[in-house]
């Protein structure tokens, strides 16, 4: 780059001082949403996120978390930590999830990457599996990627192919599951019209076959796994359209619910079972359905069912579903090329940086915030320390989890007057929202907010400055709504409890003894994301923020 004449030095903000420590805390899962008996953090005492809510108006406000304004195809993609940590370093807006798919397909980058390579070493004696949601709806998976995908492998060298097919009705209406079938298997015809021998295997509604999420219900993925890799489910056809016309037709049955079905050949024998030597490709790009499926086609060291048979497969995600787990291994489609993110440039301009979570949440804080670069930029500046997560339990058990051991190491941290960027994440909200746990939920906000006291009390000492923000909405609403946003009972009168992320906006607030006066949040950027947090973060520190970021939050007002 250099002899673009680029320079990592930023040039000084005309107003603002340099050499302020500044705290910037990720409340993680924290949104804003109505008060309501299900919104944890309304419920749950926090005295010190209420006193900035209600404080100076002009030093909080709501920012957006999911969508387009984190790099989601649409505003219909809740948030999620990777992309939003991403932004809040990156200062930009990246293509994620569908996207990147979309870029990687169209251009045939996906085919030279190590993923496709990987997965290629199987196709001369193997057969090419391919397992996930045959959909339009655009939320975890798209038939027309699966169909450019088995175009691209066919024509690259794929002689046998398999395609085990999940039925959707949730993302889109229910009974268009026969259409994407007949779809899929005019394209399969095709290709054996070409010699290739390219077939349906497997089949079964989404919500009772393979996509399950945050370890819900394994059997769920069970099922998948015996109809997928032994070629064993209580119903057999020889047509895949067949067979959801007739699965159809039993009771409480629809897309999402369809029962596990194999297809068989004249003789009874299932056509497509996963065995050794062959490849695997989980074709959704959203990660949150994929991961348990991921663990059991990866991890060698595995007990939450009986595999029967643990094939010797290659096996790569279209995405790699979780960055902290770095499982799958091998995908096809890269993260984002992030470059320039914030920390890097703080650190060129000699601001000394030290960023904190546990161990859930650290890779955060410090690899995703660093546009999915591991290690530090410059070892003599920076200080990433990770505190061990609590294992073989699940969250709500101690929804503390780590929160007064983080906020102690940076409240030291920010005594010892070291450095001057403070980066930290606090889990709670997130890690326990997600086990749908309501009254463990609110113990976990409050110990986050008694974090964030501990915290900005030692920003106080300092004269430092705070930045205090989230990076997507979870623990604001823990339960299912309907399009008037009244709660879903199930068929017992209970609510359904929601365990996932929301669409919500998060908040953010300024403020300490060393912000300069007449600091406030402008008011003709209604439609502020995460991503506008970089230059915010940027300018308190005493910079501008390079002129390719989204813009700063923050004006200063002359007294």
């Amino acid at each position: 780059m250099g002899s673009s004449g680029f320079s990592w030095k930023l040039n000084d903000h005309p107003k603002l001082p340099k050499g302020k420590i500044i705290a910037v805390v990720v409340l993680d899962g924290w949104g804003e949403a109505h008060a309501n008996q299900y919104n944890c953090i309304h419920v749950a005492e926090t005295p010190v996120m209420d006193s900035l809510k209600n404080g100076a108006p002009e030093k909080w406000r709501l920012v957006k978390a999911h969508g387009k304004a984190v790099g989601l195809p649409t505003d219909d993609d809740m948030g999620n930590s990777e992309v939003g940590h991403n932004a809040l370093g990156a200062g930009r807006i990246y293509a994620q999830g569908a996207k990147l798919v979309d870029f990687a397909l169209a251009s045939g980058k996906i085919y030279d990457g190590e993923g496709f390579k990987y997965i290629k070493e199987s196709f001369e004696t193997g057969t090419l599996h391919l397992i996930g949601l045959l959909s339009d709806g655009g939320v975890h998976s798209r038939l027309d990627q699966l169909q450019l995908l088995l175009k691209g492998a066919s024509e690259r060298g794929a002689k046998r192919i398999r395609v085990h097919a999940l039925t959707d009705g949730r993302d889109v209406l229910d009974g268009t599951s026969i259409g994407f079938m007949e779809t899929l298997e005019n394209d399969l015809a095709k290709l054996r019209e070409k010699g290739i021998d390219a077939q349906i295997a497997s089949g079964g509604g989404r919500m009772y076959v393979t996509m399950d999420r945050y370890e819900n219900d394994w059997d769920v993925v069970k099922r998948g796994w015996d109809a997928q890799v032994l070629g064993e489910a209580p119903h057999k056809f020889t047509s895949a359209v067949e067979a959801i016309n007739k699965l159809r037709q039993e009771p409480n049955t629809n897309d999402q619910y369809l029962p596990p079905f194999v297809i068989v050949d004249e003789s009874g024998k299932p056509v497509g079972p996963i065995v050794d030597g062959d490849a695997v490709v989980t074709i959704n790009f959203r990660a949150d359905r994929m991961v348990m499926l991921a663990k059991a086609l990866e991890y060698e060291d595995f007990d939450k069912f009986d595999r029967v048979r643990f094939p010797k497969i290659r096996y790569a995600g279209m995405l790699q579903y979780d960055g902290e787990l770095k499982l799958p291994s091998h995908y096809l489609v890269s993260p984002p090329e992030i470059e320039r993110t914030s920390g890097e440039y703080l650190v060129h301009n000699g601001v000394r940086t030290f960023a904190c979570s546990e161990t859930v949440k650290f890779g955060h804080v410090t690899f995703f915030w660093n546009g999915n670069r591991s290690g530090y930029f410059d070892q003599s500046m920076e200080e990433y320390v990770e505190i061990p997560s609590d294992s073989g339990i699940t969250f709500n058990v101690k929804p503390k989890m780590k929160a007064l051991e983080i906020a102690e190491k940076v409240r030291d941290t920010i005594l010892s007057r070291k450095f001057h960027q403070v980066r930290v994440n606090l889990p709670n909200g997130d890690m326990v929202g997600h086990t749908g746990d309501i009254e463990a939920t609110v113990v976990a906000c409050k110990a986050a907010d008694d974090a964030v006291k501990m915290i900005l009390d030692a920003i106080e000492q300092v004269g430092g400055i705070f930045v205090v923000t989230a990076d997507h909405g979870n623990a604001e609403d823990m339960v299912k709504r309907n399009k008037k946003g009244e709660p879903l009972l199930d068929k017992n009168g209970n609510i359904q409890i929601l365990t996932s992320h929301t669409l919500e906006p998060v908040p953010i607030a300024i403020g300490g003894p060393g912000l300069a006066p007449g600091v406030k949040f402008r008011q003709d950027l209604p439609g502020g994301g995460l991503a506008n947090v970089a230059a915010t973060v940027m300018n308190l520190h005493g910079y501008e923020a390079p002129s390719d970021y989204e813009p700063t939050l923050i004006e200063v007002v002359d007294n």
